[in-house]
């Protein structure tokens, strides 16, 4: 009996080592990150800075209290992002929400792409994106967020397109006209849907002919089964993150993932601490029930290890092509430490290498599943318009 005691001891000695060795991180140097950084076409699918230019604030003024400013998006080796043209709730109650769109949309080319032609170049197709990597300059694509913008109208959709939209959210954290969201189910006086009206399908329908992108981030689970059913081409989350680690209604299932991803879709991961750390979420959702603002200065900050997480989620479940960034930049209250503002993605490169992600890998995350996405979207376009 000693004699197996002491051989199980070994045995389990052995296993314990072996197992330390498997979760040890791969060792990278600097010179690697770098290398792999600057490969990688990094496009960031959803950043909020737009929400300041609106109101005066220089993009191109380094150091400020934002997220996001030239000089770091080319420290990061940000190669493309999408600026939100964000429409508040609050537009949709005034009647006021195709007029803000179009401020917003006027920002991001006037205010970041006309203010900064040197830098910046506006982009609206895949084509664009790699034209602007080879030129030396940063694209610049629009993204619609909250339906309520077209204010239930198809041919504001076609006139926001025109001007360069590229995807538009189909909801906010608010019920719209024509698709639920996830934000006020449950809430009382809400007239909710049951997913997407007929309208909803013509707007998805629309959208598809076009060659917009469907974001489904913020949308009604129910709303999203409808998108997906709906669109003729693949749709995707311009900034989610995975429920199965931070249960959030904001967040997908993983069956939302793998159904969106046999589809050809893409879940852009939001890196705001409170969708990707359970602990952050739970702080905040309590001080959202007692309106206690003031508890949200305790929340810990998510870490750069969340954010990895959740793309190992995504890729555990529905495989490397499924998983993208985008980030929420500067519309999210508090920033994983190690991923603090747009100059630190070589962090997130490190932590991925670290990982085991090889550089081709971390190159379908950063860009390579977008341009793909966008592809294929605009592959579907082409194929309505011919009919």
């Amino acid at each position: 009996m000693r004699l197996w005691h002491k051989a199980s001891v070994a045995t389990c000695l052995v296993l314990l080592a072996l197992t330390a060795l498997s979760a040890a991180k791969r060792q990278v140097t600097e010179a690697e990150v770098q290398s792999v950084h600057r490969s990688a076409l990094l496009i960031d699918t959803h950043n909020d800075v737009t929400s300041f230019t609106v109101e005066g604030f220089d993009i191109g003024s380094a150091g400020s209290k934002h997220h996001t400013d030239l000089a770091r998006l080319k420290t990061g080796g940000v190669g493309a992002v999408f600026f939100a043209a964000y429409v508040g709730p609050e537009y949709a109650t005034s009647r006021t929400s195709a007029v803000r769109a179009l401020q917003m949309i006027d920002t991001i080319r006037t205010d970041i792409v006309g203010r900064y032609p040197n830098d910046f170049v506006l982009a609206q197709s895949a084509d664009d994106i790699e034209s602007a990597r080879k030129r030396g300059r940063i694209a610049a694509l629009i993204g619609i967020e909250g339906g309520h913008a077209i204010e239930d109208s198809l041919r504001l959709l076609r006139d926001f397109h025109a001007l360069g939209v590229c995807y538009m959210t189909l909801t906010h954290t608010n019920t719209n006209g024509w698709a639920d969201s996830s934000g006020d189910l449950g809430k009382p006086g809400i007239k909710h849907h049951d997913g997407l009206t007929a309208l909803g399908k013509q707007v998805v329908a629309e959208m598809n002919r076009l060659g917009m992108m469907v974001d489904i981030s913020h949308v009604a689970d129910k709303t999203f089964w409808d998108a997906l059913e709906s669109s003729r081409a693949p749709i995707f989350a311009s900034h989610s993150s995975c429920r199965a680690i931070c249960s959030v209604a904001r967040n997908m299932t993983d069956e939302m993932i793998v159904a969106m991803a046999k589809r050809g879709g893409v879940i852009q991961i939001n890196i705001y601490s409170a969708f990707i750390s359970q602990k952050s979420a739970d702080i905040d959702r309590l001080a959202e029930a007692t309106k206690a603002s003031g508890d949200r200065a305790t929340m810990p900050p998510a870490s750069l290890e969340d954010v990895v997480s959740h793309i190992n989620h995504v890729v555990k479940v529905a495989g490397i092509d499924a998983v993208g960034i985008g980030s929420d930049f500067d519309g999210i209250k508090s920033v994983p430490t190690g991923l603090e503002d747009v100059s630190k993605f070589p962090n997130l490169t490190r932590a991925l290498l670290e990982e085991g992600y090889s550089a081709s890998d971390i190159g379908k995350i950063y860009g390579g599943n977008t341009l793909r996405l966008m592809r294929a979207v605009e592959k579907v376009a082409v194929e309505l318009k011919a009919r």
